[in-house]
């Protein structure tokens, strides 16, 4: 398999584990003291971030193995613990946070592959099959962890290297990231960077404070691993957190804890007072600039196709503005007009600078949308500030759509050539559009592998030629992305993952020369 395509597939992988991330966002916020101030619900929810790189080896050995069997959950969960465990054993100060799940799940995902329909002697049959894939699994990580107890210093300082590099760098590292990561959305391997920002760039180590005085509320504070060190229980002290609303916090430390958080986002829930910045410009995109863009888009289709195109608009532009999901809309002119998506990518990179740029710190566990705005408002930084921003951005992503799509002619939709238009995803039952799209991709035979995200299909074809791109449009694809030699997206929206279901369910064997095609 060549690099873009398992670049693709750990990206898919990726998906589970992030999934667990709004529930544990969601008890997390709901329990602090802010909100219901239930610390039992807290506690849950930060039992679920605790455990994120555990969590990240069950999923990605899921994700990565053939039939998704829970087998290879087991084993990535038998991988992690030898792993971690070995490395730290060789050196001490070894800490693999995320990283350590994502080895152990590629670790797992293979052993299962390689290993779950093994057969054995008669006197070693109880070991055969699946029950040798996490014995497998243990062998080969107990081999990395190894390698990892003497090697994983001189990574981590590299990572470090790069962490304070990019964090040093300012408006050109946020300019930098917010491109990249609307620029390598449409090859779905956007989840591959994120990972790193949002769970491994930057640690903070957790200390439990007194909460006295005017910051009665606050009894957990995440600060830089270096200074946790020359803390002394008991003793008043005061921290310091740039660009936060509270930029300097004296309490009395309670406890020095031995919990670690890495990343944007953990160490955002976590109570590092200076965390948001590769998060807080992606709310005037998703809440406020795509929604523009949407607008602008219906109102530049002639006026005869606005009641076609409005209804398809306007309900994935308030997907992102609610939820943050921003795929189904922005496939919607990505292959159309990539000037525009490029203008789109370049604009999300300027928010991230503007915003830090005004000082407004915000995250989110899911995505940046009103729910999570509003849900993690208490840990935000000038919110109100972020909302004025995200109106200009509104404005913005509005009146240059609105003239790039008339003054140089750009498709988008409504304006699409008559044979470019793909026709509604719903125009046949679900059952009936996952056989014609196996149709229109060859058929089984031709299929090696189906997997799908939120919004698209992740296939791998023996002759990807056999493929046919016009008719996948026709019947519903908002676009196909070619990857490599033979890998394939097909771009459906919120219908993916039904979609790739009912595809998996049809027989191997099973006729299609019934099915008509558009």
């Amino acid at each position: 398999m060549n690099i873009l395509g398992y670049a693709q597939k750990l990206g898919k992988a990726l998906m589970l584990p992030i999934a667990t991330l709004p529930i544990a966002a969601l008890l997390l916020r709901l329990g602090q003291g802010d909100l219901l101030d239930i610390p039992f619900m807290a506690q849950a929810g930060g039992a679920i971030f605790g455990n994120l790189p555990l969590l990240f080896g069950l999923g990605i050995a899921i994700g990565l193995s053939k039939d998704g069997n829970g087998a290879a959950g087991l084993a990535g969960a038998v991988a992690y613990f030898v792993l971690t465990a070995t490395a730290t054993t060789i050196n001490a100060d070894v800490n693999m946070s995320f990283f350590g799940g994502i080895f152990a799940g590629i670790i797992a995902g293979h052993s299962y592959n390689a290993f779950h329909a093994t057969r054995l002697p008669e006197w070693l049959a109880f070991f055969a099959g699946k029950r040798l894939v996490p014995i497998m699994a243990g062998l080969f990580a107990l081999v990395a962890g190894a390698v990892s107890g003497v090697v994983w210093p001189g990574v981590q300082s590299g990572l470090d290297a790069l962490a304070h590099a990019v964090s040093t760098s300012g408006a050109i590292g946020q300019f930098v990231y917010g491109t990249l990561n609307r620029a390598l959305i449409p090859v779905g391997l956007h989840h591959v960077l994120n990972s790193y920002f949002w769970f491994g760039m930057g640690t903070c180590q957790e200390i439990i404070v007194a909460g006295q005085g005017a910051f009665a509320n606050i009894t957990q504070l995440c600060v830089d691993p270096s200074l946790a060190k020359t803390l002394v229980v008991g003793q008043e002290h005061t921290f310091t957190f740039a660009n936060s609303v509270t930029p300097e916090i004296t309490t009395v430390v309670k406890e020095v804890t031995d919990t670690v958080k890495s990343g944007d986002l953990h160490r955002f829930f976590g109570g590092d007072k200076g965390a948001g910045v590769f998060m807080n410009g992606f709310f005037p995109v998703m809440m406020f600039g795509l929604p523009g863009a949407a607008l602008a888009m219906y109102l530049a289709a002639p006026a005869e196709k606005r009641s076609q195109v409005g209804g398809a608009l306007f309900s994935v532009a308030f997907c992102s503005f609610l939820t943050g999901i921003t795929e189904p809309l922005e496939f919607m002119f990505v292959f159309l007009a990539p000037a525009l998506y490029a203008m789109h990518a370049v604009f999300t990179g300027l928010s991230l600078v503007v915003a830090n740029m005004f000082g407004t710190l915000h995250g989110f566990g899911f995505s940046a949308g009103l729910i999570d705005f509003v849900l993690n408002w208490g840990l935000a930084t000038k919110p109100l500030v972020l909302l004025a921003i995200g109106l200009g951005f509104g404005a913005l992503y509005f009146f240059t759509f609105s003239f790039a799509i008339r003054a140089f002619n750009l498709k988008s939709p409504g304006r699409e050539d008559d044979e470019e238009a793909a026709a509604p995803a719903g125009d046949a039952p679900k059952g009936d559009l996952a056989r014609q799209y196996l149709k229109a991709l060859g058929g089984h035979d031709n299929l090696t592998s189906i997997d799908a995200c939120i919004t698209r299909l992740r296939l791998t074809l023996k002759d990807r030629s056999v493929a046919d791109e016009a008719v996948l449009k026709k019947l519903g694809a908002k676009g196909v992305v070619k990857l490599g030699e033979n890998n394939l997206q097909v771009i459906l929206g919120p219908l993916a993952e039904i979609v790739a279901g009912e595809m998996k369910a049809i027989g191997a064997g099973e006729d299609l020369s019934d099915v008509k095609l558009p």
